[in-house]
């Protein structure tokens, strides 16, 4: 039988191996204020120049007029190092992407396109509100609750979207997790406590009212979008990892 100190011990060892790897995702604009802006998280892969997060957090255009660019935070306190990246490959339906980066640093292994069980143990390592609490690494642990389409049912037809149908018609799989995750976890990390490979990346909170809520009242319940995506996704531009 495994001890609890044991498990407890794995994951302080998974974690000094993973927080290396992972960076904020952002924007720095010189002519801004503030210059830099923190909107995600990200998690370095393959080669050890590519990043990977949501969709979401890269999916609003840079303002060019104000030469803002796109960047990775590397470090971790007030002062990290800012470096300059590039979308170089995204999947609006799968709320995955891949960035590159003019550096590198220590890559995350991604886990088999196997779906984990019901009941299996994880960890995340993220900047939950990172924008206010600055670039300090939180790790939460959880485990996985089910296996469910990616569509949250809505409370009556009128909230449906055309997008909600589609996906209803043809709906993808993800992971519900009894974890709780913040605002700035996007594109975190979701990884086996004892190995450290990477099984989904969180996507989304579930809100109980307001997105205020999130932060104050936190429903415990989050999203993750399986690996299988974010390898699909360097495949199609000839990317192993």
């Amino acid at each position: 039988m495994v001890s609890y100190s044991s498990i407890a011990s794995n994951l302080v060892r998974t974690i000094k191996q993973v927080k290396p790897s992972v960076v904020g995702v952002g924007t720095y604009n010189p002519l801004g204020s503030p210059r830099s802006n923190l909107q995600g998280t990200g998690f370095i892969i393959g080669d050890g120049t590519l990043v990977a997060t949501n969709f979401h957090v890269v999916e609003k255009e840079l303002d060019i007029q104000q030469n803002e660019n796109r960047v990775v935070f590397i470090g971790q306190g007030s002062d990290p190092k800012l470096i300059q990246a590039e979308v170089i490959a995204s999947d609006p339906a799968h709320d995955v992407a891949i960035l590159k980066i003019k550096g590198s640093g220590p890559a995350l292994t991604l886990a088999s396109d196997n779906y984990i069980d019901d009941g299996t143990e994880v960890a995340f390592t993220g900047f939950p509100i990172g924008a206010i609490l600055g670039l300090y690494p939180a790790t939460h642990k959880g485990l996985i609750a089910a296996l469910t389409p990616v569509v949250i049912p809505s409370r009556n037809a009128g909230q449906l979207s055309i997008e909600m149908m589609k996906r209803l018609r043809e709906p993808y799989f993800i992971y519900q997790m009894d974890a709780t995750a913040y605002p700035g976890n996007s594109g975190s990390p979701v990884y086996d406590i004892d190995s450290g490979k990477v099984v989904a990346i969180i996507n989304k909170v579930f809100v109980q009212r307001t997105k205020e809520a999130a932060i104050t009242d936190p429903s415990g319940i989050s999203y993750s979008i399986p690996v299988k995506y974010i390898r699909a996704l360097a495949k199609s531009i000839s990317v192993d990892i």
